[in-house]
């Protein structure tokens, strides 16, 4: 999955007027897996109660089950819980929890828009980027 990544990174930083009309596709269970085992198990756990390692428990299948419904375009996120955290100045800011599956989706997602996205930026532009 790295090499397809890779790939449409580096067709991105030597073609940036490229339109990538359909990268859904490179949402697989490789992908998937991947995002599983680099996700961080001691996060907040989201609003259908499911852990990593309750997910992980029927990893394959929960993916197999996953990736269908990505494929048949039935797959719908669930809602978000809303908290509110306090911030060094006294005031609070929100912050959305999510459910497992669907930070599992987003990580794919983020992986695949880092890769189009990050060949075009300047190495002086700041902000959620890598390193």
């Amino acid at each position: 999955m790295e090499t397809k990544l890779a790939r449409i990174s580096q067709l991105s930083k030597e073609h940036p007027e490229m339109v990538f009309t359909s990268l859904g596709h490179l949402i697989n269970k490789e992908m998937l897996r991947d995002c599983h085992i680099q996700m961080d198990g001691d996060k907040a756990v989201g609003i259908d109660g499911v852990t990593k390692d309750e997910y992980g428990k029927h990893l394959e299948t929960n993916l197999e089950l996953l990736v269908e419904r990505l494929k048949k375009k039935s797959y719908r996120p669930k809602p978000a819980r809303l908290v509110e955290i306090p911030k060094e100045n006294g005031k609070m800011r929100p912050l959305s929890i999510y459910s497992y599956e669907d930070k599992l989706v987003q990580e794919a997602l983020r992986r695949i828009l880092e890769a189009v996205f990050e060949p075009m930026f300047y190495d002086e532009m700041m902000g959620f980027r890598p390193n």
